[in-house]
């Protein structure tokens, strides 16, 4: 797998229902305040096809396929839970790695079918979101160091 750059950036799917909520919104306000990260989104939430719900699943299908992995927010399911677990059903039926994120700002847990499918959970963190994609969809390990200052007195 080649890494993450400008001219090869990480093809992102994330799982939705033909509208942008504010959990997806905050996705791709972490990616795009990621130093150094690039990616290209396949899901494309504001074009609901005409057509009956078969339309509907192709749609979510062609999506799917194009990107190299899947992130799911974990409160998306309880709300959808038939579209979410035909999703995640794609997305393992193409091989494509899952990264679930957990429920923003509160104590839910996630639910276990969502726990079964997602090939890592993490929590609601840019970095650890952005290095969770790149260790799923290119095998790329990251090495952070934190930064500790110490003032002597």
């Amino acid at each position: 797998m080649s890494s993450v750059t400008q001219k090869n950036p990480v093809r992102v799917f994330v799982c939705h229902v033909w509208q942008e909520d504010e959990d997806y919104l905050r996705i791709f306000e972490y990616l795009e305040s990621a130093t150094n990260f690039f990616y290209r989104n396949t899901s494309t939430p504001d074009k609901r096809p005409a057509g009956d719900r078969e339309a509907l699943r192709e749609d979510l299908r062609r999506q799917i396929t194009e990107a190299e992995l899947v992130v799911v927010p974990a409160s998306l399911y309880r709300k959808h839970v038939d579209w979410v677990e035909f999703q995640l059903h794609c997305a393992k039926a193409y091989d494509k790695p899952v990264v679930v994120l957990e429920p923003f700002g509160s104590h839910d847990t996630i639910a276990p079918a969502v726990l079964e499918m997602g090939d890592e959970v993490v929590p609601w963190d840019q970095r650890q979101l952005v290095d969770a994609i790149k260790r799923q969809a290119r095998h790329e390990e990251t090495t952070r160091f934190d930064t500790i200052e110490f003032k002597l007195d």
